[in-house]
């Protein structure tokens, strides 16, 4: 074989050897790539899912703790407190003139919660701060009567079972809207078990769409 031949053969294998070095090597690099992007994706997703939430909420307590199992059983129901006017309006949030029908007759201060409630609300004659888990937006107007009155409701649909509450929740507010965590939901992807875990518009026109076969106008809900 000749000088010529010999120089060509070992070319060819050196160069053989050479793409053979840099494939593993772009293999590897690949594989590197593919490993920083997934470990990245799940810090990304990890951040989002414990991260985020807690910086979007605060947490608030309310006034005092308020325990609705007891006041359930020395009542009787919700509408013993949250009643409807002489007008069809929905009382809402009891004022303390409701509060003291029951409490004005009774020894007060016997547990720490109603020491503060005599001592800061009932003294001072000042109404009690309660923060809204359900408070709406002022654009929206929800009729209470039109949802249990008239088409047979029950509380819990979109309240949960408050009622069986013996303690009062963190309130946990929007640092940007200022609303209630419970209208948008504690699943941060928007996934609900129950009908009382989120208050969106959507959640209504759903219910509305099942229940009237139409999610309703816009004037309904929007004044």
């Amino acid at each position: 074989m000749s000088e010529l031949e010999n120089n060509a053969e070992n070319g060819s294998t050196e160069s053989a050897g050479g793409h053979a070095a840099g494939d593993a090597g772009d293999d590897k690099g690949l594989g590197l790539g593919v490993i920083f992007f997934i470990s990245a994706f799940v810090v990304c997703f990890l951040s989002s899912t414990l991260l985020f939430p807690k910086l979007l909420y605060s947490k608030k307590e309310q006034p005092f703790n308020f325990n609705h199992a007891l006041h359930v059983e020395e009542a009787g129901d919700c509408e013993a407190c949250h009643f409807y006017r002489d007008d069809g309006s929905f009382s809402g949030i009891p004022k303390m003139e409701t509060c003291l029908e029951c409490h004005a007759e009774e020894p007060l201060g016997v547990t720490e919660d109603e020491a503060v409630f005599v001592r800061e609300y009932v003294e001072k004659g000042k109404e009690i701060p309660w923060l809204v888990y359900s408070r709406q937006p002022d654009c929206v107007f929800f009729s209470h009567a039109a949802h249990t009155e008239a088409a047979g409701m029950d509380c819990v649909t979109c309240h949960g079972h408050i009622g069986e509450s013996t303690s009062s929740r963190p309130y946990e507010e929007n640092r940007l809207t200022g609303y209630s965590r419970d209208i948008w939901g504690k699943n941060i992807f928007g996934i609900k078990k129950n009908s009382w875990d989120r208050m969106k518009m959507d959640d209504c026109a759903d219910c509305h769409k099942e229940e009237t076969g139409h999610k309703g106008y816009c004037f309904q809900c929007h004044k």
